[in-house]
C-alpha cells in the first residue's frame, strides 16, 4: 500500500469515528482505499445526504486534531467473534442489542489459520489487516465528495447499504490541485465533446447498452490509428490476421476461460444445429438406440404372452415370475431413453470475449520451427464483454471492443528482446500522443494460491518465477518507471497494466500486457527446436493502443477535442469571403486538390459572412480554416487561421497545401 493509500485509508476509520459519534446505532462493513479516495460502507435508519457533510467533516477535524495514534491488536478468532457480538467492532465501545453483524461477516471470509487484526484510534476499534498512518494527525487535507449504494459484499442477495465517499491528500494544495482537475474533466468529458462533435453515439434502445455506434468523424479517427498501428506494426516484423467474431465453446473450454473463469463476462452460448463430424455421430447413436429400444421391445413381449405362456403348462405364480424377470431383462436405462427422446439443443457458439484463443489456433494452422520464431500475429479484432449495466461508462467501459491486440510467440531466448520491443513501441505512441507521465504496473502471482480451494493461478511455480523474473529484469534494465503488485497477474501469467495521465493530470489505464505459458500448451502449441524436439512457445499478449473505445475516450479528454491536424476529424476547411463564382471555384479546386491527397477537407461557400464561418469551424474544431477572398485568389494564396489560436497569416497555396501535408504525414502534435 502507497504512503497516499494509508492516507487515505486512516481517513476511512476516522469517517467512520466521525459518523458514530453522530449516530451511535450505525453498523459497518468495509472502509478501504479506492483510485481517488476511500469509502465505508454502512447501514444506518437516516439516509445520509451531502447536506450531512459539514458535521461528518467537522467530527473528522477533531478526531485528526486528537492524534491519535493507531493501534494493531492481534487477538484469537474467538475474541474476534465475541467483541462483534457485543457490538464493540466497528464502533466506539461496546452496543448490547446491537451486534457488528457485518463484521460477524467479514469475520466468516478470514481462513482458518489466518492472523485476525484490529486497529484502534481513540475509542474506535475495528475488524482490520492495516495498513495505517501513525496518528491521526498525519492524514492530511480531506473532503467528503458523495454518496451511492451497495450491496453488502457485492451481492445483490445481501442488504443494500449506504456507501459513503470522500478524498484525502498529504496536504490541502494537493486536494485542491485534484478538484481543479476534476473541474477541468468535466469540461473535457469524452461524452459530452463527442456528442458535440458528432464522433460516437449511444442507442441503448435498438442496439444495446454498451454498444458504440461511431459516426463518420468518429470513423476518420479509427481509420487513422489503425493506419498509425499498421505501419508501426509492419516496420516491426507484425503480420496481420483476420479472425471471425465468434467460435464453438470448446474453444474457451480449451483456453480454461470457461466453465468460470471468465463465463460472467461472455455473452450467453448461441444453439445451433449439431454439424459436420458431431452430426453423424449423433444419428448413429440415436440409431443404436432406436435398434437397442426395439430388440428389446421384441424380448419383452415375447417372453409375456400369457396366452402361450398358459398354453405351454406354465403356472400363474410360473406366470407371474416370468414377467418380473423379462421386465427387468429388457428395461431401458435413462441414459438410453433420455438420448433416443431429447432433441439436441445444438452446438454452443460464443461471441468472443478475447482474441488470443483464434491466434493460438493460427499458430497451431501450419507446422511450425525455431526458425518461425518470434511469430507476431497482429489484428484490430472486435471482441465482446457482457459488462454489469450499471458500470457501463459512456467509451470507457463498453460491452463492444476494437482491440489493437497482437500475440507474440516466442522462445524463452527471444523473450527479453520481444518484450523490450513491446514496451519500445509504447514508448513511440507516448511521444506521437503527447503522453509525458506514465508508469506499467506489474502484476504477479501469490504462490500460496496455485493449489486449493482458493487458488487462483496455473499451478507452475517454476514458470512463475522465470516469466516474473523475465519481465522485471527487462523493465529493470530499459529504465521504464514501474511498480509491482502482487497477487494480480491473469491466471496464466504476470502482467502489465499500462497507467497514462491526461494533460490535466487524470489517471487512465491505457491497454495491459501480458505473459502468457499456460494456455499455448492447453492447446498444444508447439514448434520443432533446433534439437529437433518438440516444445512450447511463451506468448505476449500486447495492445499498445487499447481498445479504440478507451483509447480515443482518453484522446477526446487529453486534448479537449483539439485534436491534432493529423488526428482532427475534418483537418481543413476552405472558407470563401462571399460567393462570386470565380471565388467559389478557386477555392473548390483547393479542396480538390487537398482530398486527392487523401486530405480530409470541406468546403463553406455561402453567402453568409466570414465571421459566421469561422465561428462555425471553431465550434466544429477544425483545425485548419483557410480564408480565401478577392486579393487572396488573385495573388494565388490563403488566410490561414488555426483552431483556437487565431490568424496565422497568407502564404502562397503550394506552400500551404505542402506545410499541411508534411504535417499530417510525420504526425505532428
Amino acid at each position: 500500500m502507497t504512503d497516499l493509500e494509508r492516507i487515505r485509508h486512516s481517513a476511512a476509520h476516522v469517517l467512520a469515528t466521525a459518523v458514530l459519534r453522530l449516530w451511535p446505532e450505525a453498523q459497518f462493513a468495509a472502509g478501504p482505499p479506492v483510485e481517488n479516495g476511500f469509502y465505508y460502507d454502512l447501514e444506518l435508519p437516516h439516509r445520509i445526504s451531502p447536506e450531512d457533510f459539514e458535521k461528518i467533516e467537522a467530527e473528522m477535524k477533531k478526531e485528526i486534531k486528537a492524534n491519535h495514534v493507531f493501534e494493531k491488536m492481534v487477538v484469537t478468532r474467538e475474541q474476534a467473534l465475541k467483541d462483534a457480538e457485543s457490538g464493540r467492532l466497528g464502533g466506539l465501545s461496546e452496543r448490547p442489542g446491537n451486534p457488528s453483524k457485518f463484521k460477524i461477516g467479514n469475520l466468516a471470509d478470514i481462513p482458518e489459520g489466518e492472523q485476525i487484526t484490529y486497529y484502534k484510534n481513540g475509542d474506535f476499534m475495528d475488524l482490520c489487516a492495516g495498513p495505517h498512518v501513525m496518528r491521526t494527525g498525519n492524514i492530511g487535507a480531506f473532503k467528503l465528495t458523495h454518496v451511492a449504494s451497495a450491496y453488502y459484499k457485492g451481492d445483490e442477495k445481501n442488504p443494500q447499504l449506504q456507501r459513503v465517499y470522500g478524498t484525502a491528500f498529504k496536504n490541502k494544495t494537493e486536494m485542491e490541485a485534484y478538484f481543479t482537475m476534476l473541474e477541468e474533466g468535466k469540461k473535457r468529458d469524452h461524452r459530452k465533446i463527442g456528442q458535440e462533435m458528432g464522433l460516437f453515439a449511444m442507442d441503448p434502445d435498438y442496439t444495446g447498452p454498451g454498444l458504440p455506434l461511431w459516426l463518420p468523424k468518429g470513423g476518420a479517427i479509427i481509420e487513422e490509428l489503425e493506419k498509425l498501428a499498421k505501419e508501426t506494426e509492419f516496420a516491426a516484423g507484425y503480420v496481420r490476421v483476420k479472425t471471425p467474431h465468434l467460435a464453438k465453446e470448446k474453444m474457451y473450454l480449451t483456453s480454461g476461460h470457461l466453465p468460470v473463469l471468465y463465463a460472467e463476462s461472455m455473452y450467453p452460448p448461441m444453439k445451433l444445429s449439431l454439424e459436420g463430424k458431431d452430426k453423424a455421430e449423433r444419428k448413429q447413436r440415436l440409431e443404436n438406440a432406436k435398434q437397442n429400444f426395439e430388440q428389446k421391445l421384441e424380448i419383452f413381449l415375447n417372453l409375456t404372452d400369457i396366452d402361450k405362456l398358459k398354453a405351454e403348462g406354465f403356472s400363474p405364480e410360473q406366470i407371474k415370475s416370468r414377467i418380473k424377470d423379462a421386465h427387468h431383462d429388457s428395461r431401458i436405462s435413462e441414459e438410453e431413453l433420455s438420448e433416443a427422446k431429447r432433441e439436441y439443443a445444438g452446438n454452443a457458439y460464443y461471441l468472443k470475449a478475447m482474441n488470443c484463443p483464434h491466434h493460438h489456433r493460427i499458430f497451431a494452422a501450419e507446422p511450425r520451427s525455431y526458425r518461425d520464431l518470434p511469430l507476431r500475429l497482429a489484428e484490430y479484432g472486435t471482441c465482446y464483454r457482457l459488462e454489469q449495466e450499471g458500470e457501463l461508462f459512456g467509451l470507457m467501459r463498453v460491452r463492444s471492443l476494437n482491440m489493437n491486440d497482437a500475440h507474440i510467440y516466442c522462445t524463452p531466448e527471444q523473450f527479453a528482446s520481444e518484450f523490450n520491443a513491446v514496451n519500445e513501441m509504447y514508448l513511440k505512441y507516448f511521444k506521437i500522443f503527447g503522453i509525458e507521465k506514465y508508469i506499467m504496473r506489474f502484476s504477479t502471482h501469490d504462490p500460496s494460491r496455485l493449489t486449493g480451494e482458493n487458488a487462483k493461478f496455473v499451478n507452475e511455480p517454476e514458470l512463475w518465477k522465470q516469466t516474473e523474473d523475465f519481465v522485471r529484469k527487462v523493465l529493470i534494465e530499459s529504465k521504464i518507471p514501474y511498480v509491482e503488485v502482487p497477487n494480480e497477474a491473469a491466471f496464466y501469467g504476470p502482467k502489465i497494466d499500462v497507467q497514462v495521465w491526461s494533460v490535466i493530470g487524470r489517471e487512465f489505464t491505457l491497454a495491459t500486457n501480458q505473459v502468457d505459458f499456460a494456455v499455448p500448451r492447453k492447446f498444444g502449441l508447439v514448434y520443432k527446436d533446433r534439437d529437433n524436439t518438440e516444445k512450447t512457445p511463451l506468448c505476449i499478449h500486447r495492445a499498445p493502443l487499447g481498445t479504440h473505445e478507451r483509447f480515443i475516450g482518453f484522446l477526446i479528454e487529453h486534448y479537449a477535442g483539439n485534436f491534432p491536424l493529423w488526428l482532427a476529424p475534418e483537418q481543413v476547411r476552405v472558407l470563401t469571403i462571399g460567393d462570386d463564382e470565380p471565388l467559389v471555384a478557386y477555392a473548390k479546386g483547393i479542396v480538390q486538390e487537398l482530398r486527392g491527397s487523401m486530405v480530409r477537407a470541406e468546403g463553406d461557400y455561402g453567402t453568409d459572412k466570414i465571421n459566421g464561418k469561422i465561428q462555425r469551424a471553431e465550434e466544429a474544431k477544425v483545425h485548419t480554416m483557410l480564408v480565401i477572398g478577392p486579393r487572396d485568389m488573385q495573388a494565388g494564396a490563403v488566410s490561414v487561421r488555426l483552431h483556437g489560436k487565431g490568424n496565422v497569416g497568407a502564404k502562397a497555396k503550394g506552400e500551404v497545401v505542402a506545410e499541411i501535408l508534411a504535417a499530417i504525414k510525420e504526425r505532428r502534435a
